[in-house]
């Protein structure tokens, strides 16, 4: 049995894992999700969803035999988490997300891709302190592959990213290095582009990088195959 944790990306929240939780519960896992600060039912102002704050909201939900799955925006989080405490976790899944680079912010991370999707339709905030998606956008962006309940309950739920912690520079240490990880790319990826999630994760262990053929939300078009291959992952952590 493995506990999971399961962090979402840019203006998601724990809401986008509601079939992947009983798909794992069904493996004979724990699992659950967290909203992290400025998400969901988190109510925690714009200007303090910083990234240390993200990375200790993962901590505190974390046992050290969690492995915890990071799903886009959410690989820099649970990387900041792992780099604080790394013997919080047992390991770290990076579900189609950014695996930073030391030194670097998110921001960064997103401008070496190369094609840029997301920038098109993305709306900043008057005060520049966080961002959403044209509403218009989102299906063919996200959730193309999706059943269309999943899609009509995900929408109203999307809500404004903070912008301070994907522009906060993470640093690396051996202490990150400890820390066993896996990554899933997202072959039919409309957000991060397929080949930059390959790029990133080049010189990894092959037995390390796995592939579902789904759109950047796994979670809701193939909520058991990525289970299964989050059960398969784990039994080698």
């Amino acid at each position: 049995m493995t506990d999971f944790l399961l962090i979402h990306g840019s203006c998601h929240g724990a809401w986008c894992w509601r079939d992947v939780i009983p798909a794992l519960r069904a493996l004979g896992h724990d699992a659950r999700a967290i909203d992290l600060p400025g998400h969901g039912a988190d109510r925690t102002p714009v200007e303090k969803a910083t990234l240390d704050a993200c990375a200790a909201a993962i901590l505190t939900a974390c046992t050290p035999d969690t492995v915890v799955i990071g799903h886009s925006w959410g690989g820099y989080p649970i990387s900041a988490a792992a780099e604080a405490v790394p013997e919080q976790m047992r390991g770290l899944i990076y579900l189609c997300a950014y695996v930073p680079v030391s030194g670097l912010s998110m921001i960064d991370m997103r401008k070496r891709g190369p094609r840029q999707p997301l920038m098109p339709h993305v709306r900043r905030a008057e005060d520049g302190q966080s961002y959403t998606f044209d509403a218009d956008a989102v299906p063919e962006l996200f959730y193309h592959d999706c059943p269309e309940a999943a899609v009509t309950h995900a929408l109203p739920r999307l809500c404004p990213q903070a912008t301070a912690p994907q522009a906060t520079p993470l640093t690396l240490s051996a202490r990150w290095e400890s820390v066993p990880k896996a990554y899933i790319r997202c072959t039919e990826d409309r957000a991060i582009p397929p080949e930059y999630q390959a790029e990133m994760v080049r010189d990894w262990p092959a037995h390390r990088v796995h592939a579902l053929p789904t759109s950047h939300s796994p979670f809701f078009a193939d909520p058991t195959g990525l289970a299964r291959l989050a059960d398969q992952i784990a039994a080698t952590f």
